[in-house]
């Protein structure tokens, strides 16, 4: 009976890895809303077309568990970071803390990766977007502990930053990253050049980039 079960549990397993796969590389490609179930399911190599909402309900659900997936391999690799940078006051630390969970975890995945366009694609809906910032929060507290840190060390280094500059600045930090991630991976896939070697290296270039512009001066207009 238990080997039963576990052969069980292992086909259940892997029927919803293959549907979370499936899902993740079309809602990448074509957008979330874009993709109906039964093309997930026939994606996924599932002859029932209900095999999505059996296996984890509705669409917003789907994407919860794709998210979800990521977020907690990133939280391994964020924690893993925070825990070698201590009580840094270098901003180019915590900045790494914010780039290369991110482009550690895409290279893990192989290629072709499909998670930057996902969550792009997420991302770009107000409701998505919500449950994807849940599921970062939910996943660990690397996140919470990481942009503290990265609060702390700007508003000791650069005290008279504008509010509105250091809102507008963190949101293209945020772009710079997702965008950056999205244009290598996309290239990756299509077999097209890149500009760095490796996923390494680009979150070099991105750091250097992201440390400039934060610390960029503040131009008022008269």
């Amino acid at each position: 009976m238990m080997a039963g079960r576990t052969r069980r549990d292992e086909q259940v397993n892997a029927t919803r890895e293959a549907l979370l796969t499936a899902a993740e590389r079309l809602f990448a490609e074509r957008g979330v809303y874009a993709v109906a179930n039964r093309q997930i399911s026939e994606a996924a190599g599932q002859g029932n077309n209900a095999a999505v909402t059996y296996h984890f309900g509705t669409k917003v659900d789907l994407v919860r568990a794709i998210v979800r997936k990521h977020a907690e391999r990133m939280e391994d690799i964020r924690a893993r970071l925070l825990a070698e940078i201590g009580d840094s006051t270098e901003l180019r630390d915590w900045v790494a803390c914010a780039v290369r969970p991110v482009t550690e975890h895409l290279e893990a995945l192989g290629r072709p990766s499909w998670y930057a366009r996902f969550i792009t694609q997420v991302t770009a809906d107000p409701a998505l977007r919500a449950i994807a910032s849940e599921e970062s929060a939910d996943a660990g507290p690397s996140m919470r502990i990481m942009q503290e840190g990265l609060n702390r060390c700007l508003h000791e280094q650069l005290p008279d930053l504008p509010a509105e500059v250091y809102a507008e600045r963190g949101t293209m930090t945020r772009h710079l990253i997702s965008q950056m991630a999205v244009e290598r991976e996309r290239a990756l896939a299509d077999g097209t050049p890149t500009s760095r070697a490796t996923w390494r290296d680009t979150a070099t270039g991105l750091i250097d980039v992201i440390v400039a512009l934060w610390q960029a001066p503040v131009t008022r207009e008269e």
